[in-house]
């Protein structure tokens, strides 16, 4: 097995390839083709997919966290014909982009966002995001609100945490069981509690590889304040799922009503962290409605 150095999120040469063969593989699932551009930002080069009209208004969507771009990119389908997407390759995780590790604690992801915005020359744009992403949009929210024209939080971090004994036993020690003896049993396991049993077959797979081969990152989005929402004027939707073991639906709508001042919409589907195809194609329906009504 070959070692990268020491500044890497990769544990071999032959695991970093095998995640971005994937990435490759998943791309071509995709009924629109996607340009591809690398983008020079103060924490390393950035991969961005970009799809949809060119005249169309722009939806930056970022991904979930520990896991591949086109993953969760894949979730908003729907939405790539009618606006002009621009989708980052979040730094530091899986992916292409450069594999610098940045606090989601301050406001260094927000910066990141300001600089692929400048690069695309985008004032402002409409943002989709999940889990992790979601975080992110929180922290350019109290960091320059004036870039956000409306956001869609699907599950975010940054908001309320679900039980970390539930964490513990459902999905770390059955991860600590799967990275010990690549036990399908085990991953099946965390599958299941992470998707409400409705993960794909791909999906399952990627997230094994992922789990054997990066060094995850186990910092989530600070948990935001009221406070620093207060120059936040900006249309929000959020969704939530009510069996998502990191986020769960009750606890996230509850504290975001009371954290983000400009929350226009909420909601929950019987859904886990990761939604099924059922429960996209609603969620889409409901994001659409959003878009067109305040964007």
């Amino acid at each position: 097995m070959r070692h990268l150095g020491e500044h890497t999120i990769y544990k071999s040469v032959e695991g970093k390839q095998k995640l971005q063969y994937a990435y490759e593989q998943y791309l071509e699932t995709f009924s629109l083709s996607f340009e591809r551009k690398w983008v020079d930002t103060r924490f390393g080069p950035t991969h961005t997919l970009m799809t949809g009209p060119a005249n169309g208004k722009p939806l930056i969507i970022l991904q979930g966290g520990n896991c591949l771009n086109p993953m969760t990119l894949s979730w908003f389908e729907p939405l790539w014909s009618q606006y002009r997407i621009y989708a980052p390759d979040t730094i530091g995780h899986p992916g292409f982009s450069a594999e610098t590790r940045i606090s989601a604690k301050d406001d260094s992801f927000a910066k990141w966002i300001e600089d692929i915005m400048h690069a695309f020359q985008l004032q402002s744009s409409a943002f989709v995001g999940p889990s992790y992403g979601g975080g992110i949009i929180l922290r350019l929210a109290a960091y320059a609100p004036e870039k956000i024209a409306c956001a869609v939080l699907v599950s975010p971090a940054g908001v309320k945490l679900g039980s970390k004994l539930d964490m513990i036993r459902y999905i770390l020690l059955p991860l600590i069981r799967y990275r010990s003896t690549s036990s399908p049993v085990s991953l099946q396991r965390i599958a299941d509690v992470m998707s409400a049993s409705s993960m794909s077959e791909q999906d399952k797979q990627i997230i094994g590889d992922i789990f054997q081969h990066v060094k995850l990152e186990q910092d989530m989005p600070k948990l935001t304040k009221r406070k620093e929402l207060d120059s936040y004027k900006a249309p929000t939707m959020l969704l939530a799922g009510r069996d998502d073991i990191f986020f769960p639906g009750e606890r996230l709508l509850s504290a975001a009503s009371r954290i983000i001042p400009s929350l226009t919409i909420s909601k929950s589907y019987e859904s886990g962290h990761f939604p099924s195809s059922q429960v996209r194609t609603q969620m889409n329906t409901d994001i659409k409605e959003f878009l067109s009504i305040h964007y």
